[in-house]
């Protein structure tokens, strides 16, 4: 009875799939994730790979534990599908909205009614303390996709994944039977050829974690980051199940570029605060507004982008160099060439220096 009370609760609180597994050692998982950190896998990624052993064993954190309540979280098709206007930006769709809300609160409703049968419990939601995929695929929500997500029945990949691990004695699920069978429909998908084998992202590559990164985007990918200024949703919109829930989704449109890059540190957090930012700065917004900047060569772009290049944070000034260069003007090339007799940072010297020699020396153009 208990288990039922707690799995339409969390119906009632829109979530999509639900499913009961114990606190045991998620065994092998905590090998595979060190081999693909030591592999340089995870590239800057922390979170679970900062601990793989407490990720895999919520004992290591909870001891208390007994099992984990799971759920699955659907955000679509209510987020709608990122509308491919000119000069504006696309973000994954989770991030349109803070879907993350919905999820917790289906969660704390499951966790308080535990309380008030006296059971201990804790929500552990975007912890770095479980890999909640894990729990999700053992708990028999859905199956390891290719992609390395989640697929759920009747949301495909489109859902947000949480659990409450409590003290109470449930009887745990048994892991769903299915996969993705010959598909392969998300490989190819990736702009960035991110998934290197099945189920295995190398991040390295992957734009999702690219445009929340610190520091420089490698100049190679760039133009494969095209007009996203946050996340990246090829390989869901690919997927056969995540694709048929699109159907009824309807288009949004994403911000101006030239919105993002005329805003205040201030409104960039109030509008986008709930995004992962590193440092709480929005500087990567602006960074990647500047890459989308030079990947669509509006007109009317240039002249903000140019102003870019007398910013006092190095790393805008570094990108706004690459996507003049995009720009291919005379007036992008003039405007190079005066910055580089104040520029003093190399890295920035640099990012001149090639946005140079992209244009044809003959016509002045790229």
């Amino acid at each position: 009875m208990l288990r039922e009370h707690l799995h339409n609760i969390a119906l009632q609180n829109g979530c999509t799939g639900f499913g009961v597994t114990s606190a045991d050692l998620f065994e092998g998982l905590a090998a595979v994730m060190e081999g693909r950190r030591d592999a340089g896998l995870s590239s800057t990624l922390a979170f679970t790979y900062r601990d793989p052993a407490v990720a895999s064993d919520v004992h290591r954190s909870l001891p208390w534990a007994e099992c984990l309540v799971t759920v699955a979280y659907a955000y679509q098709p209510e987020a709608g599908t990122a509308a491919p206007d000119a000069a504006t930006l696309r973000i994954a769709r989770f991030a349109d909205g803070d879907a993350y809300v919905g999820l917790r609160l289906a969660l704390d409703a499951v966790a308080a009614h535990l309380a008030e049968l006296g059971h201990r419990s804790e929500v552990l939601a975007d912890d770095s303390r479980l890999v909640d995929r894990a729990a999700a695929v053992r708990a028999g929500i859905g199956w390891w996709g290719k992609s390395s997500m989640v697929l759920v029945p009747g949301a495909g990949p489109w859902v947000l994944i949480g659990s409450v691990v409590t003290d109470a004695s449930l009887e745990p699920d048994t892991p769903m039977d299915r996969s993705c069978g010959s598909c392969v429909a998300c490989i190819p998908a990736c702009p960035t050829n991110a998934i290197v084998a099945d189920g295995v992202l190398d991040a390295r590559l992957c734009l999702a974690h690219l445009l929340q990164a610190p520091g420089v985007v490698p100049v190679e990918l760039r133009t494969a980051v095209g007009d996203r200024l946050y996340g990246c949703d090829d390989c869901l919109t690919a997927c056969p199940p995540g694709t048929r829930i699109l159907t009824a989704a309807s288009p949004v449109s994403g911000p101006a570029i030239i919105e993002i890059l005329g805003a205040t540190d201030r409104e960039l957090l109030e509008t986008y605060g709930h995004f992962y930012l590193p440092s709480r700065r929005p500087r990567v917004l602006r960074r990647n507004a500047l890459i989308a900047a030079g990947n669509d060569r509006s007109e009317h772009l240039e002249p903000i982008t140019i102003g870019y290049l007398g910013h006092p944070d190095w790393l805008l000034r570094a990108h706004a160099a690459w996507a003049i260069g995009e720009f291919g003007t005379e007036l992008g090339r003039a405007s190079l060439e005066l910055a580089l007799e104040d520029e003093h940072d190399g890295r920035v010297r640099d990012e001149i220096y090639q946005a140079k020699a992209r244009w044809r020396t003959d016509l002045g153009l790229r």
